[in-house]
């Protein structure tokens, strides 16, 4: 086994190989990916789409060849846009539930197919133009906070901005610290509307990423997906003003 795609709704990603290990990300349909250590219940893998790494169940996925890794790493497929829908296995008419997010490898004409699979899908498709970003994440509003979360029923802040960035085309690193490598760097008072707003701890690292809205505003994810005011100081509960997180930078992925 040297490759593979995942073609459940979600797989989570572990840190280790274990049932109790930390779930550091997750796996949308029809995301390939590189086999890098196999076990007996597990493999661990590395994503085409932002390199990330970490351990799966080795029950969860369907093995590809070279050609078909290659072939997916060369077009660029349609992405659902729906917030929920399902895709059927044309093969045994079983329905799999997929979210935001997924992949519809060599879609023509409503039909998926991934090596021997054929599956029907009837929901939406990504623009993938950045002038939708906003209302991307606006469909995403009060999705639970969850560590390492990638869908609308759990996203942490950097698959948040991950995952909207994606339906408009952009394809970010998978952690905040990561993403904040990208773009030009701009102040506050230039700030525009999809520009992605980066905070730090006490330590100065950085640990939350958010997208900057109209009026001084931000969109992200902390508990839920929630619209806060934005200062030059950092993120002020919409509630009572209080500071929540410390601003650290602001980068611009969109001119």
């Amino acid at each position: 086994m040297e490759y593979g795609i995942c073609i459940l709704g979600i797989i989570p990603l572990r840190t280790e190989a274990n049932d109790q290990s930390e779930i550091v990300s997750q796996i949308l349909f029809g995301q390939h990916f590189k086999i890098l250590q196999t076990k007996p219940k597990w493999i661990k893998i590395k994503l085409a789409i932002d390199n990330y790494q970490g351990w799966i169940c080795a029950k969860q996925f369907e093995e590809i060849t070279y050609e078909d890794y290659d072939n997916l790493n060369i077009n660029d497929f349609p992405i659902v846009s729906s917030i929920f829908s399902s895709i059927q296995n044309l093969h045994t008419n079983e329905s799999i539930p997929i979210s935001m997010g997924a992949t519809l490898p060599f879609f023509t004409d409503g039909i998926v197919k991934i090596r021997k699979y054929k599956f029907k899908f009837s929901g939406d498709i990504a623009s993938k133009n950045p002038i939708d970003l906003i209302k991307y994440a606006y469909k995403l509003l009060n999705t639970p906070y969850l560590w390492g979360g990638k869908s609308v029923l759990g996203i942490d802040c950097s698959g948040f901005t991950q995952l909207v960035f994606s339906l408009c085309g952009i394809y970010l690193s998978r952690d905040a610290y990561q993403q904040a490598k990208m773009g030009e760097s701009v102040n506050i008072d230039n700030i525009h509307p999809a520009d992605l707003v980066f905070f730090e701890n006490n330590d100065n690292k950085i640990n939350h990423v958010g997208i900057a809205l109209e009026n001084h505003q931000i969109i992200h994810a902390s508990g839920k997906v929630r619209v806060d005011n934005l200062s030059k100081d950092g993120i002020l509960l919409s509630k009572n003003k209080q500071l929540t997180h410390r601003l650290h930078s602001i980068k611009r992925i969109i001119e």
